[in-house]
């Protein structure tokens, strides 16, 4: 075969790269060269080493041994920074997007700055950006709520913002309709054009041939041949892949018989992005649901499955079913299999058998020899490729975890099967098996609706189609008629519009930014601000003396107190983290400044209690964040350990009450300007300087980045440990600074009086809207949420009302807060 002729120095050149995992052997010996101005298609099955070997190339993999090249400069440590630096970008096949962030955002942590001055404005720029892709995603909607396209179209937009000098493309299509598809490859062609070279990973001969002047072929992490796209035909490129003859890429069809009874019927279903769709399924049927991505195919077979809100009328074995009925009759296949199928951090067999548990329990309680016989008996007649079913699913190649997403729909025993994108990001030799498996389960009598926006798929593994178009049902397509040229024409051929929306939200712009507004990191911050102004009114109502000056300035040094603390929890769970040890620290550096800040200290004493003091927290803060990241410990472990330690030690120093802090100094810290406190003032003060730093600043979008998901912020090149143990230093801190308002306030040293702001500072953190799983919060909300708590504690006094209220009201806050946010985040997910 021939081999690539060289004409000038690679771009990027990989040469002898060996990488393993543990007894794995991901890639042996590995060579690569990829040419300015070209596109070096990169094949082989999942499993193969092309992501790897591109996570080699990228910085976000080292190898074991080989050398690395850009622009013919050896690189002796290749990392993720470093390859950004060099002019090299890669669009991941599952999209390194921080979901907790807007698009705008997306965009501003992966692009400099310097990128986007074009003298206009930036966001101007950004949505330029979006469309030059194809994206039709706004700047100020969260990643969260797009669809698997768009944030594929995201990914792809943030690499070309960088004109690199290497383009690295991994699956880029796998979730794109044919128009962004062809928008994509106008993207690589441009690029070519100024020089750049593009690596293009994919599963599609078809789009090899398009697109590609170099095709290198991998298999078992292996290179088995390179050669220039012209020069080799597709059965040397199939053998090349798979490793021997593959006899048809689809089954032989079998249609039902013309007195096949009818499944599944579908009358008027309706539902967001679709209207008024009708369709029927017999027996021993495979039905396709085709249209270009977005215009309500993937919503119609949700609302098949159960999984959203429809109307209309749909009938299973000729009886009308809607529901937990209708979810319990359906296997529904997700096109996002690691967001919406597989749980990752389990085995095969239990992703697989998941679904089927009821019906393997006895007396409630699972039987494990029958699930292990029942998950070994699917993976077995699936071919699934795993050392052991209790191997973890993350460790098989996409085929494979397609396939035991499969081999779940099939053990629930579905009345029929719903698959969204089943090949997409599976190689031809187990796309090949997925066809002929969907094939068998039709035989089976188990109906089986596929959305695909291939369609040559569609073509060749379907009885009929049906065609969508802007959310309506345009065309049907059955036997010799369903043909990938006939497909294409009716969806291309659609005169049909898109049915009007009805209501308020559509006849205005309000709707759409009231429901923003609700989404929003302060959309918390508005509703506890009108709780404390309501619940304000009501004491007042109650008992005139609650606006008392002296009240007032009582309760605003306590908060202040709080508000620092609280601030400190904030920054660590925007990591994703918790650290359960403030409160002890607090109690031990006001423990600490009972043996310095005494009447009579002199002001080297006072200096020295303050740089003792935040030397500690300092030390504390780099503890927790140490033992997190580098010692393998959770941050509950971590920071419950020191929590017993700070504790201890604050014991050990003050058994008991002692140490008076010196008047002076606490007049000195509780001062007011009228009834107001300096120091509530100066937590407000930290408090919007936090939240402008959080969103402005590099410190900000990284903490929020790794917070949000951490390895994609990774694969941005972000020093995630270094943002994780500047977390807990930052945390230390800040508690600092409430240590010394709650030094002022109890004036002595008392091991004990610091404890309870660690559930308090928690409570604050959740009222003000973050998310416990990092990545979304604000600094404005945490205040507000302190504020809160203190009103409660005090506004109970007021009220008459026991101590024991003061807890029962807390724990419902916290209640109300974390419903709330769940609440207002699954809507949004069902929303997508």
């Amino acid at each position: 075969m021939p081999a690539t002729t060289r004409t000038t120095t690679p771009a990027l050149s990989l040469t002898g790269v060996t990488k393993t995992y543990g007894a794995v052997r991901a890639l042996t010996d590995v060579s690569l060269d990829v040419l300015p101005g070209r596109v070096h298609a990169l094949l082989g099955e999942n499993g193969a080493g092309k992501s790897t070997l591109m996570g080699v190339a990228s910085g976000s993999v080292q190898p074991d041994h080989g050398d690395i090249s850009v622009g013919g400069e050896q690189v002796p440590v290749l990392t993720a920074d470093a390859a950004t630096r060099l002019g090299i970008a890669i669009v991941h096949q599952h999209p390194a997007v921080l979901p907790d962030m807007t698009v705008a955002e997306n965009i501003r942590v992966a692009v400099p700055a310097g990128r986007m001055s074009t003298g206009g404005s930036t966001r101007a720029w950004m949505a330029d950006l979006l469309r030059t892709v194809g994206s039709t995603a706004r700047l100020h909607d969260r990643v969260d709520g797009l669809g698997v396209a768009q944030k594929q179209l995201l990914e792809v937009a943030k690499a070309v913002a960088l004109e690199p000098k290497v383009l690295i493309l991994d699956e880029p299509t796998a979730p794109l309709g044919a128009d962004q598809t062809e928008m994509l490859f106008e993207q690589v062609r441009k690029a070519t054009a100024r020089g750049c070279a593009v690596v293009y990973i994919t599963h599609r001969m078809a789009e090899v041939r398009r697109i590609a002047d170099e095709v290198t072929v991998l298999r078992d992490g292996s290179v088995r041949g390179t050669s220039r796209v012209a020069d080799i035909d597709d059965d040397a490129l199939l053998r090349m892949i798979i490793g021997r003859e593959l006899a048809a890429a689809f089954p032989a069809k079998q249609p039902p018989s013309d007195d096949a009874p009818e499944v599944l019927d579908v009358t008027g279903l309706s539902g967001e992005g679709f209207h008024d769709a009708s369709m029927s399924v017999r027996r021993g049927e495979i039905v396709g649901l085709a249209g270009i991505v977005g215009n309500g195919q993937s919503e119609f077979l949700r609302a098949l499955a159960g999984l959203v809100r429809s109307t209309g009328r749909i009938t299973l074995d000729g009886r009308p079913i809607a529901g937990r009925a209708l979810v319990d009759a359906t296997a529904y296949m997700p096109a996002d299999r690691h967001a919406e199928a597989l749980m990752t951090t389990m085995s095969v067999r239990e992703n697989a058998a998941v679904s089927a548990l009821p019906a393997l329990a006895t007396a409630g309680v699972v039987d494990r020899v029958r699930e292990r016989a029942a998950v070994d008996e699917e993976v077995r007649r699936l071919a699934v490729k795993t050392a052991s079913i209790d191997t973890d699913v993350m460790a098989l190649s996409g085929g494979n975890q397609q396939k035991v997403v499969l081999a779940r729909a099939l053990l629930a025993g579905p009345k029929i099967l719903l698959a969204d994108e089943p090949t997409q990001g599976v190689d031809v030799g187990a796309r090949a098996e997925i066809y002929q498996i969907m094939r068998d389960v039709a035989a089976s009598g188990v109906p089986v609706v596929v959305v695909s926006s291939d369609a040559k798929e569609l073509e060749g593994l379907c009885d009929r189609v049906v065609v969508f178009s802007r959310g309506h049902v345009v065309g049907e397509l059955d036997g010799d008629e369903v043909t990938e040229e006939n497909i294409t024409s009716t969806v291309v051929g659609a005169v049909t519009l898109r049915r009007q929306e009805s209501g308020p939200a559509a006849e205005s712009g309000g709707g759409s930014r009231l429901r923003r507004l609700a989404k929003g990191d302060y959309a918390p911050s508005v509703v506890l601000a009108l709780v404390i102004l309501a619940l304000g009114a009501y004491t007042f109502a109650h008992n005139t003396r609650y606006l008392a000056p002296f009240n007032v300035s009582s309760v605003l040094t306590l908060l202040s107190a709080l508000a620092f603390i609280s601030m400190g929890q904030t920054v660590v769970i925007m990591t994703g983290g918790i650290d359960l040890s403030l409160g002890p620290l607090a109690g031990l550096l006001v423990v600490i400044a009972s043996f310095f800040l005494v009447d009579g200290a002199t002001a080297g004493t006072i200096v020295l209690a303050l740089v003792i003091m935040i030397v500690v927290a300092a030390a504390s803060g780099l503890l927790n964040g140490v033992l997190v990241r580098y010692g393998g410990f959770t941050s509950v472990a971590a920071t419950l350990t020191l929590y017993i330690g700070l504790q201890g030690v604050s014991l050990l120093l003050r058994p008991f009450q002692a140490g008076f802090i010196s008047t002076g100094i606490t007049d000195l810290i509780t001062a007011t300007t009228g009834s107001v406190p300096l120091a509530f003032i100066a937590a407000v003060v930290v408090a919007v300087g936090l939240e402008l730093a959080l969103r402005l600043t590099p410190w900000g979008r990284g903490l929020r980045a790794v917070g949000s998901h951490e390895d994609s912020a990774r694969r941005l090149g972000m020093k995630v440990n270094r943002a994780h143990v500047l977390a807990y230093v930052v945390a230390g801190l800040l508690t600092f600074l409430g240590a010394l308002l709650l030094m002022a306030q109890i004036g002595v040293g008392d091991a004990t009086q610091g404890v309870g702001y660690t559930l308090s500072s928690i409570t604050a953190v959740v009222l003000g809207g973050a998310s416990l799983l990092g990545g979304r919060g604000s600094f404005i909300g945490t205040l507000l949420g302190a504020a809160l708590i203190q009103q409660v504690l005090n506004a109970t006094t007021f009220l008459d009302l026991g101590q024991s209220w003061q807890y029962f009201f807390q724990g419902f806050l916290i209640l109300v807060a974390a419903a709330v946010y769940t609440q207002a985040r699954v809507r949004s997910r069902r929303a997508t």
